[in-house]
């Protein structure tokens, strides 16, 4: 069981120190008053902003800059590297794809595992 997911839903990458707003572009059915999102909403930059300082050694500037620190892990600039959509979605569909979910997750390119913290609206639960 999930909750659908508007724009403003506030994400949160485990090597991110803090969290990011989920931007929904292009003309969505709405959920209260809020442009609902789908399982394609996930390009970085975009729909995912940056995470403010990253911490995972897979991202070469925080190993390169971790290696000038003489191993004291040393977080850099969050630049999101997303490849593939979130999983699982709904059954519902928004704009012909399933819909988001709060329970959906992505995967950075670097390790980091993308969750949703808030889905951005009233609530809507979709009874599955």
């Amino acid at each position: 069981m999930g909750k659908f997911v508007t724009n403003g839903a506030l994400l949160q990458c485990n090597f991110g120190l803090t969290p990011s707003p989920l931007t929904v572009m292009g003309l969505r059915p709405m959920n209260g008053h809020m442009p609902m999102a789908n399982i394609m909403d996930f390009a970085p930059m975009v729909n995912i902003k940056p995470f403010g300082m990253c911490k995972s050694m897979a991202n070469p500037t925080v190993a390169s800059a971790t290696a000038a620190a003489m191993g004291v892990l040393t977080p850099m600039p969050c630049i999101p590297v997303i490849t593939a959509p979130w999983s699982p979605g709904a059954q519902v569909k928004v704009c012909n794809l399933p819909a988001l979910l709060n329970n959906c997750k992505c995967m950075c390119a670097y390790g980091g595992q993308i969750s949703i913290t808030f889905e951005g609206n009233p609530g809507s639960d979709t009874g599955k």
